[in-house]
């Protein structure tokens, strides 16, 4: 792509003897769509950063390079000289023959009149020797063979979660939509192992319907994502079933085994077959209609923390809600707050008694730090019918994904934070959404979530600084309105403290964002450890109220951050640099400028991820960029 060399022009100058030009732009008639416009659908679906995209038609050219292996001379296709068909199978020529016969006389009005011949082939499949193709394809072929014929298998349960040991009672629906005869023997059901016998002929368009109730074994693991079982390192994960890696989710959490026959009018005989399906719940949504979401075994009981980290910049105690809610109906036992030996909480455990599932009790423990610096972890604890149960649920609920529930660990990180600060009063103008306010909030600080009536010269005013939230300038329709207005702050004396943006769709034009000329580039530090060099050691941001050093870049999380300027003005001073390995200095991560009577900052460290995370070195320098207001320029 040309973005790699930074111009179009500079592409077009570039060696391409190496690449492989592909168009991508081809229209595919059977989708009535070109490639680039399915593209845009794709990326539209990313929602969470403003990635929308329109498409596009016609010849569009992409150039792939070869990094590794061997292309053939003058080869316009990326895959030249790869075997992608069935010949790369041993024994999967027969199997190509069969395909390629089918396919030319295959009947599109009528698909269950194609039955005898996939269930040819699906023979040949299962007679090839065992492998990584046979297994896909057997799959493909055998789910082919129930869609030719209309064939519907669904099993309900009657609610979305249940804990081991508890009963689920099961709703099947078998219904076959074709003439092809189709006799169902039986259904076996996991993990309940339970098996039920049916014994009937499926008739054409008449469905069969039964509900079965079993108990969950005792000792079912709950559902979860499997490569989230482990403690992870470092940009790895630990999966303990080396099966599972590469699956792009858990396998299903129940699931039916329906064993059938179809009638091969051919050969004049039944062929068994068995298809899996999971177990799914279902409700009718007034407005969506049917909505499915996984079944799900979860553990009896979760207790979750009301914030991801206590910050404690005073040796006063803070209050700690944990709450417990219930798995399965009718729990009771003790809660209390795992903490670490230097620490004190009031009181030690609350007995609890909670009647219906889904429901939850909350209790206030308070938290005492001690007088030294330091991090720890906290976790709240169930004791109940003799296990402890440490575990939150985390339900991830999106029109344009999967519904998705994660367990996970319930502890919060506390930090006891030897920190200054000097101002109180803080506007906070929300851009995508943060949970910086609250961050500031643990520390003392005042925070002011800014509306439009707030947006004024008088009532800013009042505050000690402003922030302008994650993208602000990119989210915000208004900031046109409010630059001018923010601008006048600042020259009066305000401190205004401005977080990433991207660069492009911003709501202000790029020259007009800051007080002095700056460019946002795309350039990011991506590696979280990536060393920090402080460029003005003597400027105010290094010094007061509080001292950074190099230890204060310790331990931060996922990133240094993204999207510096990497052109700007000779008023701002730049105060760190840092750079991911083999890359230039990054040096506009942090610009800080005197204007008028007051400060301008822009910074592109991921202040976002740090302060909710509780990572001590970034609270003590952005209090420092909060508290320039009350220090003089140099």
């Amino acid at each position: 792509s040309w973005w790699f060399y930074g111009s179009r022009e500079a592409f077009a100058k570039a060696d391409k003897s190496n690449m492989v030009s592909v168009d991508v732009g081809t229209y595919l008639p059977k989708r009535g769509l070109s490639v680039p416009e399915i593209a845009a659908t794709s990326r539209s679906q990313h929602k969470s950063q403003g990635f929308g995209s329109s498409g596009s038609r016609g010849a569009l050219e992409e150039y792939l390079e070869l990094v590794a292996g061997d292309l053939p001379t003058g080869a316009t296709d990326p895959f030249a000289g790869i075997n992608t068909t069935w010949t790369r199978v041993e024994g999967g020529a027969v199997v190509s023959q069969a395909i390629d016969t089918l396919l030319a006389r295959f009947d599109f009005e009528q698909p269950e009149n194609n039955l005898s011949a996939l269930l040819e082939i699906r023979r040949l499949i299962q007679a090839l020797p065992d492998g990584h193709w046979k297994s896909i394809k057997l799959s493909e072929a055998e789910q082919l063979i129930a869609a030719t014929t209309g064939l519907f298998l669904e099993v309900v349960a009657d609610s979305e979660s249940a804990a081991p040991g508890q009963p689920v009672t099961l709703k099947v629906e078998a219904i076959n939509r074709s003439h092809v005869p189709i006799k169902l023997h039986s259904i076996r059901f996991k993990p309940f192992g339970e098996e039920s016998l049916a014994e009937v002929e499926l008739a054409t368009n008449i469905g069969y319907h039964a509900n079965h109730t079993f108990n969950l074994p005792t000792d079912v693991d709950h559902s979860s994502a499997y490569w989230l079982n482990k403690q992870a390192t470092l940009g790895m994960y630990a999966v303990a079933d080396q099966r599972l890696r590469g699956m792009p989710e858990s396998p299903a959490a129940a699931s039916a085994l329906f064993d059938l026959a179809f009638y091969d009018e051919a050969r004049g005989s039944w062929e068994p077959l068995v298809l899996e399906r999971e177990v799914v719940f279902k409700t009718t949504d007034p407005v969506k209609g049917e909505v499915y979401s996984p079944f799900e075994i979860s553990p009896p009981v979760f207790v979750q923390l009301d914030e991801p980290a206590y910050i404690f910049a005073q040796a006063a105690p803070q209050e700690v809600v944990v709450k417990v809610i219930a798995g399965r109906d009718s729990i009771s036992g003790t809660v209390e707050l795992c903490h670490p030996e230097n620490w004190t909480v009031a009181p030690d455990s609350y007995p609890f008694t909670i009647t219906d599932k889904n429901q939850e009790a909350t209790f206030n423990f308070k938290l005492s730090p001690p007088e030294e610096q330091g991090t720890d972890y906290i976790v709240p604890l169930v004791k109940m019918d003799a296990e402890s149960y440490t575990d939150a649920r985390i339900v991830i609920d999106y029109d344009h994904i999967p519904k998705q529930t994660i367990v996970k660990d319930a502890s919060a990180r506390v930090v006891r934070l030897d920190i200054k600060r000097a101002g109180q009063h803080i506007g906070y103008l929300m851009g995508t959404g943060d949970d910086i306010p609250q961050a500031l909030e643990q520390i003392g600080y005042s925070v002011t979530l800014l509306e439009d009536r707030d947006m004024t010269p008088e009532r800013l005013a009042q505050f000690d600084a402003v922030i302008l939230g994650v993208r602000a300038y990119n989210t915000v329709d208004r900031m046109p309105v409010y630059q001018p207005i923010l601008m006048d702050y600042v020259k009066k004396g305000g401190t205004l403290i401005v977080q990433y943006n991207t660069n492009r769709r911003l709501k202000v034009d790029m020259e007009d964002i800051a007080p002095y000329p700056l460019k946002i580039s795309r350039d990011r530090v991506t590696v979280e450890e990536a060393e920090v060099r402080i460029l003005a050691p003597d400027h105010p941001v290094i010094n007061t109220p509080n001292q950074i050093t190099q230890a204060d870049f310790a331990g931060w999380v996922q990133e240094r951050g993204l999207y510096f300027p990497d052109e700007w003005d000779e008023a701002y001073t730049p105060i760190l640099s840092s750079n991911d390995p083999g890359e230039p200095a990054r040096d506009g991560g942090l610009l800080v400028a005197p204007y008028g009577q007051g400060w301008y900052v822009y910074t592109g460290y991921s202040w976002f991820r740090e302060l909710p995370a509780g990572v001590p070195g970034a609270y003590r320098l952005f209090t420092n960029l909060i508290s320039l207001g009350n220090q003089d320029k140099p």
